[in-house]
């Protein structure tokens, strides 16, 4: 047998239990992983308590867990390119927080030697999202781009991808977090009332692209300082999408996990973590990252 993670009712993280299941099966085509790690994410948040549940209802009881880090352990018909040993990381939706998970071969990830599997676990989801929200907003050499959150999980690849990119990045986020960011190599500005003034003040110039993690104020302000709607993305706004043009941005790409792996392993890139809990602690993981005051990413452990 083996343990997962499930909730039988939306609430708080309370809901969160440990449950028995017989391990996963690899069909043709995917490979089982021993989990070693796993990450936490808003979203998993906004799930367990229901707040998309009139958009993304769930059969319960249900799973959580979107990235994953851990050892193969079985492999299925037809795959070639991995061996059970081999120790990857990647994405699957809504089955991490568990002992065991089955993807499919073609998403997993190689994981270099000297990357911690707390690392692993918790790049595959704010960095595929940052990589393709940077990219969907074309974000590129020379430009200076606003970025919203930019000390939390998603802003601190988003930060360091522009900058490797060729972008200036002006950061948001509380002031205990600037010198933070300052060390990525962006410039903070505080967020709250005033906010566009103080961009403003910072780059007199032209603000390219704005990336949202937030919503509400983030979202003004970005309108005011992007001419171009196409070029300001939101996490989380889908209302300001419909009212504004602006893009709903994010999503997975295997390749740009590689890419993002290939920087770790040069040195280029780095994720904070700013927790770890063992996987039966999921509703104190939980608690944490609700607090909003997360600088990098909180993981499960798996013994």
């Amino acid at each position: 047998m083996a343990i997962a993670i499930v909730f039988a009712e939306y609430g708080d993280p309370e809901v969160l239990r440990p449950i028995e299941i017989d391990p996963p099966t690899p069909a043709p085509g995917q490979v089982r992983i021993r989990v070693k790690a796993a990450g936490v994410n808003p979203i998993d948040i906004k799930l367990r308590r229901g707040d998309l549940a009139a958009v993304m209802p769930l059969d319960l009881p249900s799973r959580l867990g979107s990235e994953y880090a851990g050892v193969i352990d079985q492999i299925g018909d037809g795959v070639t390119d991995f061996a059970v040993g081999d120790e990857v990381l990647g994405s699957a939706t809504g089955q991490c927080y568990a002992e065991y998970v089955v993807v499919n071969a073609a998403d997993v990830v190689r994981k270099p030697a000297a990357m911690p599997w707390t690392v692993a676990a918790g790049l595959p989801a704010v960095g595929q999202t940052a990589h393709s929200a940077l990219r969907q907003i074309a974000v590129g050499a020379g430009d200076t781009v606003l970025i919203h959150a930019a000390a939390g999980g998603v802003g601190t690849i988003a930060t360091q991808l522009a900058r490797i990119w060729g972008a200036t990045v002006i950061g948001t986020a509380s002031e205990r977090n600037h010198d933070y960011l300052r060390s990525l190599g962006a410039i903070p500005v505080t967020y709250g009332t005033g906010l566009l003034d103080r961009v403003r003040a910072l780059a007199p110039g032209t603000i390219d692209a704005a990336l949202d993690a937030i919503g509400g104020e983030a979202v003004t302000v970005s309108l005011a300082l992007v001419s171009d709607r196409q070029r300001i993305g939101t996490l989380v706004d889908d209302e300001a999408c419909k009212t504004h043009g602006i893009l709903r941005v994010g999503g997975r790409s295997t390749p740009a996990l590689r890419e993002l792996v290939a920087l770790y392993e040069r040195g280029d890139l780095q994720l904070p973590i700013h927790a770890t809990f063992a996987l039966t602690e999921a509703p104190k993981a939980h608690y944490e990252v609700q607090t909003g005051h997360v600088r990098g990413k909180v993981v499960l452990t798996v013994s």
